[in-house]
């Protein structure tokens, strides 16, 4: 099997349709989003905690070592996580994996 990444992005809830969209666009195969809490930057802001909404969507995107850097670019323009307080993403390599189409004869 071809090396594989996850894409993690972060953003806050309901942007996360823009990012799944600009994503599939750049060549993902799909993706998996989830709702979460995000804690600490809102408690280390004191007073100004209340600008931060704390529900976050989470979306999970695994792709190709050859489609990575495409849809990496993809969704910090999406999600305008190039600006402060709009979100973040990660890249991790996967080791082994099982479940694509292409996996099964």
């Amino acid at each position: 099997m071809n090396e594989l990444n996850q894409i993690t992005c972060i953003v806050q809830r309901g942007r996360a349709d823009r990012v799944i969209d600009a994503a599939l666009k750049a060549g993902a195969p799909g993706a998996t989003c989830f709702y979460g809490r995000g804690t600490g930057v809102r408690q280390k802001l004191g007073a100004l905690s209340k600008l931060i909404a704390p529900e976050k969507e989470i979306i999970l995107i695994i792709t190709k070592e050859s489609q990575t850097e495409a849809v990496f670019d993809a969704i910090i323009k999406a999600g305008k996580l190039d600006r402060k307080g709009q979100g973040f993403a990660y890249i991790h390599k996967i080791e082994r994996a099982i479940g694509f189409l292409e996996d099964y004869p």
